[in-house]
């Protein structure tokens, strides 16, 4: 019987240096999830790398080896030693490990409580990971019953009502220290769902013009109507002479803003302060730039305590959504109980089988004298019996599934009846 085991960082377990150390490039992920599964102790493995968390969710022989197997991966992936992020690590398992999903899809172990990213982040991993073939019966209905949940939260409750995102955070944030949008220009690095959300929420808040730098200049003309224009990044000294506030939103592997390259921009601005939002993991402005006159850097320490602020509405909702998740674990429960038994079932029913065919067989020459109707009466009855005689050990086997007592049960049937492990 497999375990499930979910490792990971966040917001709350790790300094943000940490967790930008901690966090995986996107454009490796397929690399990292085809190393994870050849590990000795796991089977299945599903990364969730977000803006405030690192998640790696495995199924495996054994609690202690699956741990083992992704502390060493994240040990060899970031060249950091064991005990330099152990002790940052949540480490949860089996139905916990289930719930905290759960709880991450719903939103509660967001920064912004509620919000809607998070939602499709899960997806997005679940999904990268069918890809990559790295999943398989256990993950995947465990994030089906996550994306499930999630999908109810919003949906069943107010948990996602007010602010929604971490987009929209960043964005009502930057608001409050400039004093507002309308006759301002903004820029947004990156074309990401995060960046189209800021996008989206600078044009609703009056921004006069709105320009999109990106790795791949076209990516950001397609952000939709709001986008005054676009282009590469090498544009970005240029915008940085001019604008009001610049949002960062990549998923660059490294810094795209640097201390000095800032620096010289800040020369030609004529003493006017300059707002920085970093909402990228890893970061992508280097933090050191707050130290530059007329800079005001916002990074995700900064958002983390505004949505503190905020949280109070969404609180209340908290218990109803917390009960979407207990309901949703049970489902998964018995579903994940039912299905580990099958097994067993099909192969004592075969059992069986095997059992009243020899026996058939062996007394074949009393029935000589019987019709096929008569035959099939015969074996009609032989049936009825034996599917009476299981009845109850199957019903015990399945109400009793993946407790104590069915572990018990498991045993003493495949003893009785001489079925193999």
């Amino acid at each position: 019987m497999s375990t499930i085991v979910a490792i990971g960082a966040t917001h709350r377990s790790a300094p943000l240096a940490l967790l930008e150390r901690l966090s995986f490039d996107e454009a490796q992920l397929a690399k990292y999830l085809g190393d994870l599964v050849e590990r000795d102790h796991i089977n299945e493995a599903v990364i969730l790398s977000t803006c405030n968390r690192v998640e790696i969710v495995v199924s495996a022989e054994k609690f202690h080896g699956g741990y083992q197997d992704v502390r060493n991966f994240i040990s060899d992936v970031t060249f950091l030693l064991p005990e330099e992020f152990v002790d940052s690590l949540v480490v949860t398992h089996d139905a916990d490990a289930v719930r905290h999903l759960f709880d991450v899809a719903a939103g509660l172990d967001s920064v912004v409580i509620g919000e809607h990213e998070i939602l499709g982040q899960v997806r997005n991993a679940w999904q990268a990971a069918q890809e990559v073939g790295s999943v398989g019966p256990t993950l995947n209905l465990l994030f089906r019953n996550a994306v499930e949940v999630g999908k109810r939260a919003r949906n069943e409750t107010a948990i996602s009502r007010h602010v929604t995102s971490v987009s929209h955070a960043s964005v009502i944030m930057a608001e409050r220290h400039l004093g507002g949008f309308p006759g301002r220009t903004a820029a947004v690095v990156g074309a990401g769902s995060m960046a189209r959300g800021v996008v989206d929420f600078l044009a609703a808040d009056g921004a006069d013009e709105i320009i999109v730098l990106n790795r791949t200049p076209g990516r950001g003309a397609q952000l939709g109507a709001a986008v005054s224009r676009s282009g590469g990044l090498d544009q970005l000294h240029s915008v940085l002479a001019t604008v009001d506030a610049v949002f960062f939103a990549t998923a660059a592997p490294r810094h795209v803003l640097s201390y000095r390259e800032l620096e010289d921009a800040m020369a030609v601005r004529e003493g006017r302060e300059l707002l920085l939002v970093d909402i990228a993991m890893p970061r992508d402005v280097e933090p050191e730039v707050s130290q530059i006159p007329g800079v005001s850097l916002l990074d995700m320490d900064a958002l983390s305590r505004f949505a503190a602020e905020g949280l109070s509405k969404r609180r209340r909702e908290i218990p109803a959504v917390r009960l979407l998740v207990e309901e949703q674990l049970e489902r998964f429960l018995s579903e994940t109980s039912a299905r580990e038994v099958a097994p067993l079932i099909v192969e004592l029913r075969r059992r069986t089988e095997q059992i009243v065919a020899a026996e058939r067989d062996r007394h074949a020459s009393k029935f000589a004298s019987l019709d096929d109707e008569q035959l099939a009466a015969v074996d009609a009855l032989l049936n009825s019996t034996v599917g009476k005689l299981l009845h109850e050990p199957i019903l015990a086997l399945k109400s009793s599934a993946g407790s104590p007592r069915g572990d018990r049960l498991v045993g003493t049937l495949r003893e009785l009846f001489g079925l193999s492990e």
